[in-house]
């Protein structure tokens, strides 16, 4: 099989011009607008948080996402004129409840990009909640198997939830290019972070789910999600990750284990989290901090909620710059 038809579906809807410099990532609970400067050492050179009323926004799988698209629109136009009012393209980070992912493998991958598009589709259609005609479906490739075969990460949101996701940012004056969730880019923020040997496990807490990802090397080879539960749940369910990393899928323990998105509960929330986790899991488990892919412009510390709420923004942005592996895509 040659390079071309797996690249080609990499990059589905790439660039043809320089990546963008601002992102958007749009929450139930509030709007963040990030840039980065355009020097080869990143830095965040400027954010805004603005918040969301509540049912602005409810991300499900299978449902309306925006019930208000003018404060929504409002919102985003009001962070944006912070950070770079003169922006007018932008990534986009949605919550990872709006879209569905599915790892698939083939043991023969056909050379033909477009048979392969095809046998995606068809593959996912059995387990879609929603007719694949009205989906928005990207993949990119991910583990090789053994014998020649490979996994694929698979994305797939109802097209309307994706609309009305970009007609809110349009009417502020942005064009979302590219729309990631928030787990894959805080994936691609901890890759550009640091570099690690093993595989690791991320452990992502919004407001209204659960996300577990095991990352092999730059592969995406577990991906969980969940509404979100007690304490004691959420450290079953890391167990029970761990559990299946090593029946599984081949794993001997994971050699990091990242939390994010807990401090944005508190510090006493979080350190609980961490602790319980680590009970769980042989191997300590630590907090998600961007500073290491990109600088804060200023030296004040920065708060573990502030560094929890930045931390998908930058890593859309670091996934698009040049060296940077992609765990994923929605659009």
């Amino acid at each position: 099989m040659s390079a071309d038809p797996l690249q080609a579906g990499r990059n589905s809807r790439v660039l043809a011009s320089p990546p963008p410099a601002v992102a958007l990532e749009i929450a139930s609970s509030h709007v963040t607008v990030l840039s980065l400067n355009d020097s080869r050492e990143a830095v965040i050179s400027g954010y805004a948080i603005e918040p969301l009323a509540e049912g602005v926004v409810t991300p499900v799988l299978n449902g309306p996402n925006v019930a208000d698209q003018a404060a929504l629109a409002a919102t985003i136009k009001s962070a944006l004129e912070k950070v770079a009012p003169r922006a007018r393209r932008a990534a986009m980070v949605i919550p990872d409840t709006s879209a569905k992912v599915s790892l698939i493998r083939f043991e023969k991958v056909p050379a033909k990009l477009q048979d392969l598009d095809q046998l995606i589709r068809w593959q996912v259609r059995k387990a879609a909640p929603f007719r694949i005609e009205d989906a928005q479906l990207t993949w990119i490739p991910g583990a090789r198997i053994d014998g020649g075969g490979r996994e694929f990460v698979v994305s797939m949101a109802r097209r309307d939830v994706i609309e009305s996701f970009e007609r809110a940012a349009d009417a502020a004056g942005l064009h979302a290019g590219l729309i990631d969730i928030a787990s894959f880019s805080l994936v691609n923020a901890q890759l550009a972070a640091a570099q690690t040997a093993g595989d690791w496990l991320l452990v992502h807490v919004a407001r209204e789910y659960v996300t577990l990802a095991v990352v092999r090397g730059p592969d995406l080879v577990f991906f969980r999600n969940r509404a979100v539960g007690a304490e004691a749940d959420l450290a079953d369910m890391v167990h029970q990750t761990a559990m299946y990393h090593e029946d599984r899928l081949g794993g001997g323990g994971f050699s990091r284990v990242v939390l994010a998105g807990a401090s944005l509960a508190g510090p006493d929330q979080a350190e609980r989290l961490r602790r319980a986790i680590e009970e769980r899991v042989s191997a300590r488990v630590e907090l998600l901090d961007v500073r290491s892919a990109a600088a804060l412009r200023d030296r004040i510390a920065a708060s573990a909620g502030l560094l929890d709420t930045l931390a998908a923004p930058v890593g859309v942005l670091m996934r698009e710059r040049p060296g940077r592996a992609a765990s994923g895509r929605v659009a």
